[in-house]
């Protein structure tokens, strides 16, 4: 008997030959690591990442919220995939010195994992 299963489909691959970010439950890609802005940054459930892009992501409703830098505007973020909350996009930060952060993502190291070309 032949069992027929349904292949994942993602909205968007990353190039093979660059290293990349991929989601640890679905294993979708999410980023390039030409896109990685900083290693120094801490989510909800421990170490995060700051993307300027990300690919495979939605984003819910913005929602004021204090974080160890001051109040900001963010936005949960999820994978398109598999639709586990991966982090938040930040969306306005009230204070000048986090103007930097507007329209970048945050996504937590314990739902990631490095794809392709890392040896």
């Amino acid at each position: 008997m032949v069992r027929m299963t349904r292949s994942k489909t993602f909205q968007a691959y990353l190039p093979n030959c660059h290293r990349t970010y991929s989601c640890i439950h679905c294993r979708a890609h999410l980023a390039n690591h030409d896109e990685l802005i900083s290693k120094s940054f801490q989510g909800s459930q421990g170490r995060a990442y700051l993307f300027n892009s990300v690919v495979n992501v939605g984003c819910g409703p913005a929602e004021e919220r204090v974080l160890l830098t001051g109040l900001h505007a963010v936005a949960d973020i999820y994978c398109e995939n598999c639709k586990t909350t991966l982090g938040w996009k930040y969306e306005h930060a009230f204070e000048s010195s986090q103007k930097y952060k507007e329209g970048k993502f945050i996504i937590e190291l314990a739902h990631m994992i490095k794809d392709n070309g890392w040896d």
